[in-house]
């Protein structure tokens, strides 16, 4: 649901990390225990791998001792903001297969692009590419789908400027949910670049906020252990 991801749809992102999203039942937490322990995998910060926990939203940490998987940091979360839950997840999820029956499965790129728009600064530009990317790849045969993807995500105002020209009706038809394609309507790109800005300043803040409470109770889970 991370790096790596963003490497599959073409924007790619060095990262030494493996993020990954699961269904937190009590089985598949007992396999997923059984793989990290194959991994040699420790737990390297507060919390705990605990079905409550990730019910909630943390995320649990743990680094690789395997000789084949040294070094590799694997972030388990079971709950995303702003995501759909994991059953909508897979539901719609990209399965790659690749030769010698390595298959793996990826965040949509919708939900990948939902995911990675949180507070941290390395995200943004990601986002962007991913959007792009995207683009650049079902351009010349969208389906509505997709259109619709672009004009609610696309990060620059020249994009959503073609965009709004291409398809002035679904623009218009989501302009309500996202007020500055009026702009794009227009051709306004001057007005666009502080809306873009705004728009994600205010999802900033809300990232921000989500994460008071967790951030909260990771304090008092370190203080009751010592650390």
């Amino acid at each position: 649901m991370g790096g790596q991801a963003c490497v599959f749809y073409g924007a790619a992102e060095f990262s030494r990390d493996t993020d990954i999203v699961i269904l937190a039942n009590p089985d598949n937490i007992a396999r997923l225990k059984s793989a990290l322990s194959a991994l040699k995998a420790e737990c390297i910060a507060i919390p705990s791998l605990r079905r409550d926990y990730l019910a909630r939203g943390h995320a649990v940490h743990f680094r690789c001792h395997h000789p084949e998987a040294a070094g590799i940091r694997i972030d388990i979360m079971a709950v995303l903001r702003g995501v759909a839950d994991f059953e909508t997840l897979w539901s719609r999820r990209m399965t790659v297969n690749l030769p010698g029956g390595i298959v793996y499965e990826l965040l949509s790129v919708y939900d990948l692009v939902q995911a990675k728009k949180t507070q941290r600064d390395k995200d943004w530009p990601m986002v962007q590419r991913l959007i792009e990317a995207h683009y650049e790849e079902n351009r010349t045969q969208p389906n509505p789908e997709q259109i619709a993807f672009w004009l609610q995500e696309a990060r620059t105002p020249e994009l959503l400027v073609e965009l709004a020209r291409t398809f002035p009706d679904i623009a218009s038809g989501l302009a309500k949910a996202r007020p500055l394609l009026g702009e794009a309507m227009r051709g306004n790109i001057d007005a666009l670049r502080p809306a873009l800005r705004d728009e994600e300043e205010r999802i900033r803040a809300e990232d921000r906020a989500y994460w008071v409470p967790l951030r909260k109770e990771l304090e008092r889970l370190r203080h009751s252990v010592g650390i």
